[in-house]
Order: C-alpha cells, then structure tokens, then sequence
C-alpha cells in the first residue's frame, strides 16, 4: 500500500465521522494524520512497523492506526464506519459538490441509500426542499451524477496502465514467455481507459485462462469469453479487461491489430490497402517490419489513431517526439507557502538531484483564499528566499513565478506592479466555472491579451471522471495564444492533462509552444510530468516546440525578454513593495 493509498483511507475515515457527526476534534486528528502522510516523501510501508513514530513523526496513536492498515489493509475506526454505512451511501462521498453533511441529510431525512435513489429524488424535486439545498444545488447534484455515470467503469491512464502491466506480468510468468504485451487503450496512451487489453502468446489457452479466472479482482464474464479470448471485469473499477490469446508466430499481427483505432488500420496506404490487409498478408518478427512493408515510417502507439499520421508517415514528415529525457525543468509548482506539502528547499534540491536545471515555483494567488494564496508581503518573503537558496545551489536556479487566478471579468490576481516582480506568470482559472462558451472564452481572451500572463494553465479546468471543463472556444484561445505569444500547458496531473491532447496539433500548427507542467504540491508529483510527455506525444510534440526543455540560460533569457517588452499601466505608480 503505498502512501496515496494510506492517506486516501485516513481522508474516507475522517469523511464518515463527519458523516456521522462524531467528535470535531477526533475528526481533525484523522485529517491530521492524513496530511502527514501525504505529506512524506519516502513509503512508509518501507519503514519497521516499530519504528513508525520516530521516522514519520506521528504520535504512537496514529502511527498503530497506520501499522494496522498496512498490515490488514484497514484500521478499526475505519471497519466500524463501513460497517455501519450502506455502500452506497459510501459512493455519495464521491459525489462533486455535497460533503459529509449533506449527504447526512439525505439519508437520514429522505432515507436515500445510493446514487440511483439520490437521482430519483433530484429529478422529483424532493432534494431542493431540504434545508441547506435550494434549486441550484440540485441541478448540480444532477450534473455531477450525469457525469459519474458516464465514466463509470473508466479507469485514469495511470491505474489502467499498472491494470494492465499486473495482468501481463502474471501471464508472463504463469506462460513462461515473455511474448506478453498491454495492448489497446492503454499502449495508445488515452487519458482514460475503458477497456484493459492484452495480448499473450503461447500454446497453453486453458491455463491463461485458470490463472485468470482464480486472480484477485478480475470477475470472469463467460458468455464475452472463448478459447482465446479471456473476458471480464476489474471488480473494483467496473473497467473492462479482454486477454487475448495467440500463437507466437501471430503475436506481433495480434498486438499491432489490437495496439490502433479502427480509423487508422483502415485508412488505406501506398498500394491501395490498409494497414489491417498488410497485417494479415504474412507474419512480421517486429511492427517496424510491417510499416516500413507498406512504404511508411514507423507510427508509434500514441500515434495510431487515424488523425493524418498516415498521411505524414507516408511522406517521411513525422517528426522525432518529445521523450522524457528531453525536459530540463518543471514549471508551475507549488510549495508549504501555499497548498504544497513540501518547502521551496524540498521541491528545488529533488530537481536538482534528479538533474534538472531549474524549478518555476508558482504558489497560488490571494484570490485563492482555500489555497493559502499569497498576499503581497509572503510574495516578498517568499522572493527573498528564493534569492537565497538561488545563491546557495547555484547553478540550479528557482525562477519566481505565481499561479495568477484569472478572476471572473478576465483580469490577474494582483495589481501590475506586484505581478512584475515575478520572472514569469501562469494564468488560470479556478473558481466560477459554469460559465457559457462565450463568456468563459471571453475571460480566457482577456487574460491571455493581459502582457504578464506567460503560460496560459489548464485551459478548461476538466478533472477526468470527477468533473467537466467548461467550454471554450479552443480555435480562439490557441489563436490569441499564438498572436500574444503566450505559452499554453499541457498539465500533466493525470486528473487533469489539459491541454487536452485532441488540440495539441493546432496549437503547434498556429506556432503556440507548449510546456509539459506537473502542477506538482508535493516531491512525489514530479512524476506526473511522464504522463503530460505522453500527451504530447500523442499530438506530435517535439522537443522544439517544448518549453520546458530549454536550457537554464535559455529558459531565463527568454522570461527577461518577455518581461523586458511589457509597458506596466500608468495606473499603478506606488509599488506595494516600498
């Protein structure tokens, strides 16, 4: 169990106390402890039960709750609320938009014991009548389910690619082959998965599907399943999951044939055939063999979705994409100055070990009230620091940023000359997102045109399978994004990635450079950067076009450019710093 997984456990007991009005102050010593852990950057399952309290810095009562969940995979005060709680009322904990109170209120006023009674109730306009509700939240309470049962059964890329590789690895060995490959959804790199495919070679069907049917939290589904062909689900997810059985000679066709959208193994290639009729013409030791066959350069997975790769394949014009490797910094951070677990020192010297360059430090604004956001003094303190541990890791640099809220007429968090104190700007919106198309792309347009916005942060606001974006007019925003020169991000947390990928190829075709940023508030979201490369990929990205994979002295030059061209309003006469 790793410490997302302990934290995610502490937050459940502290909502369910709630739930069940308990005392405050235990209540807060649950959410206590689930801060630290997530607060932690080693595992804590790695360190001797004994030792917990010295090396975690819990109290011996919180640290035996934690020994406990890691060695049963709960604790007691944890078992007790389940056991008292329908699961179904559990699942309404997940609903965006209602805490543990209102949801008290629903069961215990109108008896509501899962999400399908809830929506009854919403659509018969019992749930406004409540107190505390009214009309708007139940039109949202609406919403929210409409779009919990569309992505019910979807697993994030992230838990359907370790889905995946678990399966693989358990048939790699149970087969004694290493012919065993994630297919599908997951090696095109979607952001989210519907079905976990994989396909496996060998002579022994029955016992792939042995090992499967007996594996922990797979449900077989006989009557979708064959000889070669294991069909079931991810209990826990719902997510689909198909096996698909082959003979060694066939598996590369196999994992090529189930690796593409239908939209690109039948478009047709040089010679008036699709890449599908190729496929099955003979049998290929490699998938490079196959397209280079059909007269095209080798497509990569991501790729494989019939957008036009075809076209350039065919030309010899894809380019060389982006790759980890490529990155020499991470912008758009955040640090304990705002809603960040770790200090600018923690988040700068695991770059620096890691062998970055640089880290753009971007706590949250004033506006941002729920995130700690800076006012104008911690902005200084906050400077003067950065000038300090800059002169101590040298040449490792920390360029002063902020995360800037877009407020709602368009305009930046801060006043001109607060804002030109910063090496670079992120503008983003986080609060009074039901605007319309036209309204929500007005704002977007407004800030993008404001001469301190430098990156323009998740565009639409999205959270995958929690909560939609809102809508904006894509065309317009990469177009004013191009014209301001205005950088838009690919936030690479997996509940974000957004720039979605779909409109990476626009933005690089009007000439916007995109930046591959984890949003990371902890050591541990650094990571998250693999995924945003991965969406990138999928929209041609190359290290070009990239910013983050400027050099330090690239990276700097270009901020003092874009600093040095801005004309401050003549508004703003007294700096808030004298």
């Amino acid at each position: 169990m790793d410490n997302r997984a302990l934290t995610r456990a502490f937050k459940l007991a502290a909502q369910l106390m709630e739930l069940h009005d308990e005392n405050p102050f235990k209540i807060r010593a649950i959410e206590g402890t689930a801060n630290a852990l997530d607060a932690l950057s080693f595992p804590v399952s790695e360190v001797e039960r004994s030792g917990l309290p010295d090396r975690t810095g819990l109290s011996k009562t919180a640290a035996a709750k934690v020994a406990e969940l890691l060695d049963t995979g709960t604790f007691s005060e944890l078992q007790r609320l389940l056991d008292v709680t329908p699961p179904g009322v559990v699942e309404m904990l997940d609903i965006k938009g209602i805490g543990p109170k209102k949801i008290r209120s629903l069961w215990r006023e109108l008896g509501i014991e899962s999400t399908e009674q809830l929506r009854e109730a919403a659509e018969s306009d019992q749930v406004s009548k409540l107190k505390g509700f009214g009309k708007k939240t139940q039109e949202s309470i609406l919403e929210s389910l409409e779009f919990a049962g569309q992505s019910k059964g979807k697993l994030l890329y992230p838990q359907a690619e370790v889905l995946g590789e678990e399966i693989a690895a358990l048939l790699r060995k149970a087969l004694n082959t290493e012919k065993v490959a994630v297919a599908g959804e997951v090696r095109r790199r979607l952001e989210t998965v519907e079905t976990v495919s994989v396909v496996a070679a060998g002579t022994k069907p029955l016992k792939a599907h042995e090992l499967l049917n007996t594996m922990d939290g797979l449900t077989a589904d006989p009557c979708r399943s064959g000889p070669f062909a294991w069909r079931g689900t991810a209990t826990s997810s719902g997510v689909r999951v198909e096996v698909l059985l082959t003979t060694p000679e066939e598996f590369v066709t196999e994992l090529f044939l189930n690796s593409a959208a239908e939209e690109h193994l039948s478009e047709e290639v040089p010679g008036s055939t699709t890449l599908r009729q190729w496929a099955r013409r003979e049998k290929f030791q490699q998938e490079e063999a196959l397209y280079e066959k059909a007269g095209l350069q080798f497509i990569v997975p991501e790729l494989r979705e019939g957008l036009g790769e075809i076209a350039l394949a065919a030309e010899k014009k894809l380019p060389r994409l982006l790759e980890d490797g490529d990155l020499r910094g991470s912008v758009h951070n955040h640090s304990t100055y705002s809603d960040g677990n770790h200090s600018l020192r923690e988040m700068a010297t695991w770059l620096r070990d890691h062998n970055y360059e640089y880290l753009g430090i971007c706590d949250h604004s004033q506006a941002a009230h729920y995130a700690n956001g800076l006012g104008a003094e911690r902005v200084r303190q906050q400077h003067q620091e950065i000038d300090k541990l800059n002169a101590e890791l040298a040449p490792f640099r920390i360029f002063k940023g902020i995360e800037s809220d877009i407020l709602s007429d368009g305009s930046l968090d801060y006043p001109s000359d607060v804002l030109a104190s910063f090496d670079f700007i992120v503008a983003s919106v986080h609060s009074n997102l039901k605007m319309d198309e036209r309204k929500a792309t007005e704002r977007l347009l407004r800030a993008i045109e404001n001469p301190y916005t430098t990156m323009l942060g998740h565009p639409t606001g999205r959270l995958l399978l929690r909560r939609q974006g809102y809508p904006i007019d894509y065309k317009a925003v990469i177009d004013a994004c191009a014209k301001n020169q205005v950088i838009i991000e690919i936030n690479a947390n997996p509940w974000r990635l957004d720039l979605d990928w779909r409109w990476v190829r626009y933005a690089l075709d009007q000439g916007v450079m995109l930046s591959i940023n984890p949003d990371a508030h902890h050591t541990d979201g650094y990571a998250d950067m693999r995924y945003g490369v991965l969406m990138g990929r999928k929209g041609l990205l190359t290290k070009e076009m990239t910013f983050n994979t400027k050099s330090l002295d690239e990276a700097a030059a270009y901020f003092e450019k874009r600093k040095a061209g801005i004309k401050p309003p003549l508004e703003y006469k007294k700096s808030l710093f004298e």
